[in-house]
């Protein structure tokens, strides 16, 4: 067609005048026309045709007929899309976070996924969904919720250290709570693998963490081509996912983004420590005297990697040798990122928000309460080269607290519990998920 075009335009550009008439141009203007909207297209074409006929000799025009047919059927009826349907109104509600008191204003959104009320739901509802895992027997359906639990903070719990996969394979580590996640810039997992510094359109953010999920093989053991067939065989889901995206075509990006949404939206900021902080609440002497001891130097020095009044996420979500071992021999630890030596057996410090619930406690599950973790530090640090300059106690051995002050130090972080978030029902199952 274009071959026929250009020989067109060539025989009448050699027959035509370059001056312009009442039929609209010379040829060049004409074939170099802009796109102009259905019903005046055709009226501006139309007026070009009759304008090249005019200017055509009878003689030549013999010639010119099975070039010119087919090319003006192409520009009367092929660019016309009168009767294209006019595509659905998309308009999603905007889902606001409200910043808790005292808690930082930067949040974890990424341009490409914002946040949406739609996407929220539908996020909550595949979150809780078996058949993620691309199945639909009932012996093989697993979902995010399957080990993370919402009342153990949304993590497995005790008292097993290592959760496992669809096919009995454990994970690496032990698993890490999904509480204020929408705070964290500074990578996730233990070892901060997704990392939005990373380059490249893996292992970025919390929707990468979905899609990894899926595959991995200690997790679901699953096929994204089959998880996306499953979802989009049911009509309940291919509405939602209209509603939160605009299109009813199911894909893994997607049904990643709606379940990160939904991960954002897990907010704990009603502890008692936090009503204490807003003036509603007293806490006891205790209590008190725990908290001391957790933001000072001279007492249990916690606050330099858990944060404290300044920093209510409990964490600064940054990785530390804090002392376990002399020996390093798991080959997932920061260093494995990094490839900086000093970043040997060095992990994430873990949010302190409802760590009550969420043992057995370090990257490896290697103490099964909170006491055996207040002793560990109080007098079993292990000094290395590779030890954080924040153990300002390293050469102490520890904190060297007394039993006093380890029963303070743990009622302190017992404010910390925060119930609301453990039975908030937003965050809960639905109570019915969409069927065939």
């Amino acid at each position: 067609m274009m071959r026929l075009l250009q020989n067109f335009k060539r025989l009448v550009t050699k027959m035509t005048p370059s001056t312009g008439g009442a039929g609209g141009g010379t040829p060049e203007e004409i074939f170099n026309a802009p796109e102009i909207p259905c019903e005046d297209h055709i009226k501006h074409q139309t007026s070009n045709i009759g304008y090249l006929i005019s200017i055509l000799r009878f003689s030549q025009l013999k010639s010119a007929m099975l070039i010119f047919l087919p090319v003006g059927l192409f520009l009367l009826t092929g660019c016309c899309k009168c009767d294209d349907p006019e595509p659905e109104p998309f308009n999603p509600t905007p889902y606001e976070i409200d910043i808790p008191y005292g808690f930082p204003t930067q949040l974890n959104i990424p341009d490409n996924n914002p946040m949406t009320v739609e996407g929220v739901e539908l996020g909550r509802y595949l979150f809780y969904d078996g058949r993620l895992s691309g199945r639909t027997h009932p012996d093989s359906l697993m979902s995010c919720a399957t080990c993370h639990i919402q009342q153990n903070s949304f993590e497995i719990g005790a008292p097993r250290p290592y959760p496992f996969g669809i096919t009995g394979i454990s994970t690496p580590h032990a698993m890490l709570p999904m509480i204020n996640l929408v705070w964290n810039s500074n990578g996730y997992l233990w070892n901060g693998k997704v990392n939005q510094e990373n380059t490249g359109l893996i292992y970025g953010n919390l929707e990468d963490l979905v899609w990894m999920g899926v595959l991995a093989r200690h997790e679901m053991n699953g096929d994204t081509n089959r998880v996306k067939e499953v979802f989009q065989d049911i009509p309940g889901y291919v509405e939602m996912f209209g509603k939160a995206f605009g299109t009813h075509i199911v894909t893994m990006d997607r049904i990643s983004k709606a379940i990160a949404q939904f991960v954002r939206t897990l907010i704990s900021s009603n502890s008692k420590f936090d009503k204490y902080m807003r003036g509603a609440v007293q806490l006891s002497p205790e209590e008190l005297r725990g908290f001391v001891l957790f933001t000072t130097e001279e007492g249990a020095d916690c606050f330099h990697c858990h944060g404290g009044y300044g920093n209510p996420l409990f964490t600064t979500n940054k990785f530390y040798n804090n002392g376990k071992d002399s020996v390093f021999t798991d080959p997932y630890d920061r260093y494995f990122i990094t490839g900086d030596p000093m970043d040997k057996g060095a992990y994430k410090a873990t949010t302190l928000r409802n760590i009550e619930l969420t043992g057995p406690y370090m990257h490896d599950g290697r103490f099964e309460t909170l006491e055996e973790v207040i002793e560990f530090y109080s007098h079993h640090l292990i000094n290395t080269p590779y030890i954080d300059p924040l153990m300002h106690h390293i050469a102490n051995g520890g904190i060297q607290l007394i039993p006093q002050e380890k029963s303070d130090l743990m009622a302190f972080i017992k404010t910390l519990r925060d119930d609301a978030f453990l039975s908030n029902p937003d965050f809960g199952i639905p109570g019915k998920l969409p069927s065939k």
